[in-house]
């Protein structure tokens, strides 16, 4: 768990770098993240060197056993002086890990970190750094879950929103939506618009936290290694993400770079769950998109095309909790219309949870919902379920501070005992609508189509009833007047 003493000495380490020069909070993570890296290197190093004590086995080193290649290792030259920690991550550390691990390395990290920049501008910047990181692995951070935890805070502190209108889902956000599906030990989940991994990490922490004690060794190897798979076209983001994984005990993710909506993603039929917040407001080349896409919805509009590519990366049963903005569910274009169709005639479309347009301050104040829905090919939408979620448990402003009112446990509760929704009617929160409706209604899904607003009869006083209370005012005015005069008077 993350304390006021571990936020703090983050916040440090953050102001140094700040204060460096270096003020674009993806670049201070991305540096950070080089350094929790090279930290994690020489603790994995340490646990190979105590196994082969206890076995007397040679195991497979990362680091050269020469003189030189130890010097690289992190415990060798934390306490060097400022110059020394300079040199030696700028000018051997970093082209090693460029060079020579990523080649070998199986993690997705390694393999990213071929075009990574040591931004860090002066020698006295990063031995700060170091020497604080170091002060909080030696004494706050106990295990992986909490560096887990540490790099979800790290995380929060992204301000601006990134590319195409991708900005980070709020945690509480991405757990709802995993809790939704509920995946499995045995389930492949993919997030093809990644972005830092918060979809797959809240995966694994669902899955750790349910079925830890009863997993077997393959569910395990399962879980290390292609249980996970995130796609993106940001190098950064990659890096960040594929840090994030392994922090999580996800050694060996697929995290590649990759456009998804393009003609070069041929995959189909692969993961059992797919959970995204894919882009909302990007446009790309029409040439460029999948045919298959297109066969849905003939659009340009990521959107759009991102909920296609769902379906069709996801297998016959696959289960899909995904986030979309609310012109998704209302829009009059054919390709609003014709995948909306698409959800409903030829799968499964389970739920649609209408979200206050303040879940994603201060990044961003759109309008959104979350759709759930099963891959099927032959239908299966008779009734649709509809919520409308007025607060997710903090303010909807831009400080977003934690707030008592939190529809998340409801929506949760009712949505796993869906049989006793059925009595609901549509002046409540949550409620059916029926297939037919919905098709009456060109297919549209915003809640408020259907939702019924019960308005208060207000009685008024009568006119007569009303100047009469007024004579009585100015009266009762005029008199008290009349004192205060003659009390100045006398």
């Amino acid at each position: 768990m993350i304390t006021g003493v571990i936020k703090n000495k983050i916040d440090n380490i953050w102001t140094i770098i700040w204060a460096g020069g270096i003020t674009n909070p993806i670049t201070v993570i991305e540096q950070l993240t080089y350094l929790m890296f090279i930290h994690d290197l020489d603790v994995k190093e340490l646990e190979t060197e105590r196994l082969e004590n206890l076995t007397h086995t040679k195991m497979e080193r990362i680091f050269p056993q020469t003189p030189a290649g130890q010097a690289l290792r992190w415990h060798n030259f934390k306490d060097k002086n400022a110059a020394e920690i300079f040199a030696t991550l700028k000018d051997r550390v970093f082209p090693f890990i460029k060079n020579e691990l990523g080649k070998d390395e199986q993690s997705a990290f390694s393999r990213y970190m071929s075009d990574a920049l040591f931004l860090f501008p002066t020698p006295q910047i990063v031995e700060r750094v170091v020497t604080g990181l170091d002060d909080l692995y030696q004494h706050d951070l106990s295990g992986l879950d909490v560096q887990g935890d540490l790099y979800e805070y790290m995380l929060d502190k992204l301000a601006t929103s990134g590319k195409n209108g991708q900005f980070r889902t709020p945690a509480q956000i991405r757990n709802m939506m995993v809790r939704l599906i509920e995946p499995t030990p045995d389930s492949k989940i993919c997030d093809p618009a990644c972005g830092t991994a918060g979809f797959l990490i809240s995966s694994a922490e669902f899955i750790r936290s349910k079925y830890e004690n009863v997993m077997t060794s393959e569910q395990w190897d399962h879980f290390a290694g292609d249980m996970f798979s995130g796609f993106d076209m940001d190098k950064t983001m990659l890096r960040i993400s594929a840090m994030n994984l392994m922090l999580h005990s996800i050694t060996t993710p697929t995290i590649e770079y990759r456009d998804s909506v393009s003609k070069t993603n041929d995959i189909a039929e692969e993961y059992d769950i797919v959970l995204a917040n894919p882009p909302f407001a990007g446009t790309i080349d029409k040439e460029g998109v999948s045919d298959d896409l297109k066969r849905v919805c003939n659009t340009t509009k990521t959107e759009l095309l991102f909920i296609a590519l769902f379906l069709r990366m996801l297998k016959k049963g696959g289960r899909c909790a995904c986030i979309v903005p609310d012109g998704v569910l209302f829009g009059t274009t054919k390709a609003h219309q014709s995948l909306r169709k698409e959800l409903i005639e030829n799968h499964k479309l389970q739920a649609v949870i209408s979200m206050p347009s303040g879940v994603f301050k201060p990044y961003s104040g759109v309008s959104t919902a979350v759709l759930v829905f099963t891959k099927t090919g032959a239908g299966g939408t008779d009734k649709v379920w509809f919520y409308d979620m007025n607060a997710d448990g903090f303010s909807l402003d831009d400080k977003r501070n934690p707030v008592e009112e939190n529809d998340i446990p409801d929506i949760l509760a009712r949505f796993h005992n869906l049989a006793g929704e059925t009595s609901r009617a549509r002046t409540e929160q949550s409620f059916f609508v029926p297939k037919s409706e919905i098709e009456q209604n060109n297919y549209d899904l915003s809640i408020n189509r259907y939702k019924e607003v019960v308005h208060e009869k207000i009685e008024y006083d009568k006119p007569d009833v009303i100047l009469t209370r007024i004579d009585t005012l100015i009266a009762d005015i005029a008199a008290q007047t009349k004192k205060v005069r003659e009390m100045l008077n006398g």
